[in-house]
C-alpha cells in the first residue's frame, strides 16, 4: 500500500499538476485564438507573440514596482503590474487592428489573406520584444515559491516521494477557472456578448439586426488582448519568459484550438487539456512510478520516457495532423461562439 502511495504521489507531482497547469494555460490562449476565429474569421499567428508583448510590459512594471519596495508579499509582484501588462496589449492589438486588419477587413479579404498578413505582425512583434527586453531568459517570479513543499509533505506524511505543489501552479489553476467563468457569463448573459455571438452566427443577419461590426471587433479584440496577456505571464511565472518561447508556443496553443474544435471556447477549454496532457504523459520518464507499481522482477530498467521533453512539441504537431486527417471539426463543432 505505500509503495502504491508512494507512485501516486509521484505521478502527481510530475504529470497530473504540471499538465493541469500546463493545461490551464494553453486553454486560456487558445480561447484567443479561437475568438478570433470565430468572429474576425481567421487564424491570428501573431496571437503567441502578443502573449509575449503582454507579458514583456508585465515584467517591466514588475520590475519596477519591486525597485520601489511594492511587493504582494506571499504573492508574486507580477499580479499587480498585470492590469498594466493588459492595458499595453489592449492598446497594442487595437493600433494593429487600426493599421494593419482593418483595411483587408473591408476589402473582404479572403482569410488566407489575413492569416499571411498575421504572420508579418508575427515577426514585427516578436523583434519588437527581444528589441525591448532581450533575448534571454528572464525570471519576474518572487514571493512564496511553493504552497507545499515535498520536504514538507514527506515530513507530514512520512511517505518517501515528496509532492511540490507551486504557488504558480494554484495561480494558473484559479485564475483559469475565474477566467473560463467570466469570459462564458459575458458571452451569455450580456448585450455586447450576445452581439458578438449573433455577429460570430450571422454576420449580415447582425448587421441589419442593428449590431454595430466595430463595436464587435474592438470588444473582440481587448478580450484577446486580455487573455493573451493572463496566459502569457501565468506561463511565464511557471516557467520562465523568452520571447522566442512564445513563439513557439503558437503550435500547441493552435493544435489546442483546433483539437478542440476550431471557434469552440469549450473545445478551445477540452483541446488544451488534451494536448498538454499528452505532451506530458508522453515525455515524462515513467520508471519512477512503475518502480513502485510493479512487482520486483518486472520492474524496468530503462527510463520508460517514449520520447524526450526537446520533442514535446512534436506531440502537439502529430496530434494537430492526426484530427485534422480524422476528425477537421475536432471535438467540438467549431466555427461559432
Amino acid at each position: 500500500m505505500i509503495d502504491f502511495l508512494n507512485g501516486l504521489v509521484a505521478l502527481t507531482n510530475f504529470v497530473i499538476i504540471p499538465a493541469t497547469a500546463y493545461g490551464a494555460q494553453l486553454a486560456i490562449g487558445a480561447l484567443g485564438v479561437t475568438l478570433i476565429y470565430g468572429i474576425l474569421r481567421f487564424s491570428n499567428f501573431a496571437h503567441g507573440d502578443t502573449m509575449a508583448f503582454g507579458t514583456m510590459i508585465t515584467i517591466l512594471v514588475t520590475w519596477w514596482f519591486q525597485s520601489i519596495g511594492i511587493n504582494l508579499g506571499v504573492l508574486p509582484t507580477a499580479l499587480l503590474a498585470l492590469p498594466f501588462g493588459i492595458a499595453g496589449t489592449a492598446v497594442l492589438v487595437l493600433l494593429t487592428d487600426k493599421a494593419v486588419y482593418q483595411f483587408y477587413r473591408r476589402q473582404k479579404a479572403k482569410p488566407v489573406i489575413l492569416v499571411i498578413v498575421s504572420m508579418g505582425v508575427m515577426f514585427i512583434l516578436n523583434g519588437l520584444v527581444r528589441f525591448i527586453i532581450g533575448v534571454d531568459d528572464q525570471n519576474f517570479a518572487d514571493g512564496e515559491r511553493f504552497i507545499i513543499g515535498a520536504r514538507d509533505f514527506r515530513e507530514m506524511t512520512g511517505l518517501r516521494e515528496g509532492l511540490a505543489f507551486k504557488t504558480s501552479q494554484g495561480l494558473t489553476i484559479v485564475t483559469a477557472v475565474i477566467v473560463v467563468a467570466l469570459l462564458f457569463w459575458f458571452l451569455n448573459k450580456t448585450r455586447t456578448g450576445k452581439s458578438m455571438r449573433a455577429f460570430s452566427d450571422n454576420e449580415d443577419l447582425a448587421l441589419l439586426s442593428g449590431i454595430n461590426p466595430d463595436r464587435v471587433v474592438m470588444v473582440t479584440w481587448l478580450i484577446v488582448a486580455a487573455l493573451a496577456t493572463v496566459a502569457g505571464v501565468l506561463y511565464g511565472l511557471d516557467k520562465s519568459f523568452a520571447p522566442f518561447t512564445y513563439f513557439q508556443l503558437l503550435l500547441p496553443i493552435f493544435a489546442s484550438a483546433i483539437v478542440g474544435g476550431l471557434g469552440s471556447p469549450i473545445g478551445a477549454i477540452a483541446g488544451g487539456f488534451v494536448i498538454a496532457f499528452s505532451e506530458v504523459t508522453i515525455t515524462y520518464a515513467w520508471k519512477k512510478v512503475l518502480v513502485y507499481w510493479m512487482p520486483e522482477p518486472l520492474e524496468p530498467s530503462s527510463l520508460m520516457q517514449l520520447l524526450s521533453t526537446d520533442y514535446k512539441f512534436a506531440v502537439s504537431f502529430a496530434i494537430l495532423v492526426i484530427v485534422l486527417l480524422f476528425k477537421p471539426t475536432g471535438l467540438f463543432k467549431g466555427k461559432s461562439v
